[in-house]
């Protein structure tokens, strides 16, 4: 899903991208990940995409961490940014950004994938809408929620979903529009289906909740 989002936001203009992955590119990500090339085969990702977005739009300032998002790192990482797209592959990392976006009250874009089904929602607590832990107060059993390398993955359905959070991102970027804040886009794309839920606040919420 960072493929599409970051070429979308790059070409949309977008000033200052931040992009952290600790992983290089492997032949088993070109069907998807479609900012990479064959011949970066090898090459941290991070680095990979930055070239590809100054090379579309050498008017960016891309940031690139080449690790994992922490503990100790992810306060201060998402307080320096104007909103987070979430594209990750784990629930431990979902649940850290979005302590992370709550607390610097930035908004989160987040996009996730199985198989043939994406969804794409807008969390913004600060607006008075639900934050991740809301909506998933605890992650499902592994076997539940295989990743993208153990479940598969249709190859144009990152593509789909990542475009769509970039849209997300730009919605709220510029003011336009009416952006899924407390709503959730679930698209099929076997049956060619989609169709959006309601998302509520909890008030119990240890993320977000009232006494928060």
């Amino acid at each position: 899903m960072g493929s599409p989002a970051l070429m979308y936001l790059a070409a949309g203009g977008v000033g200052t991208i931040g992009i952290i992955d600790d992983d290089v590119v492997d032949a088993s990500n070109l069907q998807r990940q479609i900012i990479h090339h064959d011949d970066d085969l090898g090459v941290a990702k991070v680095e990979s995409a930055a070239d590809k977005i100054v090379a579309q739009n050498p008017f960016v300032n891309v940031k690139t961490y080449n690790r994992r998002l922490t503990d100790d790192i992810a306060a201060d990482l998402v307080a320096g940014f104007d909103m987070v797209l979430d594209g990750t592959d784990n629930f431990d990392t979902r649940y850290l950004v979005n302590r992370a976006c709550v607390s610097a009250g930035v908004p989160l874009i987040s996009g996730a994938l199985s198989q043939w089904e994406g969804q794409v929602a807008v969390f913004e607590p600060a607006q008075g809408a639900p934050c991740y832990e809301c909506i998933f107060p605890t992650a499902p059993d592994p076997s539940l929620a295989p990743s993208c390398a153990e479940g598969g993955v249709f190859a144009v359905l990152p593509g789909i979903i990542g475009t769509m959070m970039a849209t997300e991102a730009m919605k709220v970027v510029t003011g336009v529009g009416d952006p899924l804040s407390g709503r959730m886009l679930i698209y099929d794309a076997l049956d060619a289906q989609t169709r959006v839920m309601k998302l509520k606040k909890r008030a119990d919420c240890p993320v977000c909740g009232d006494d928060k």
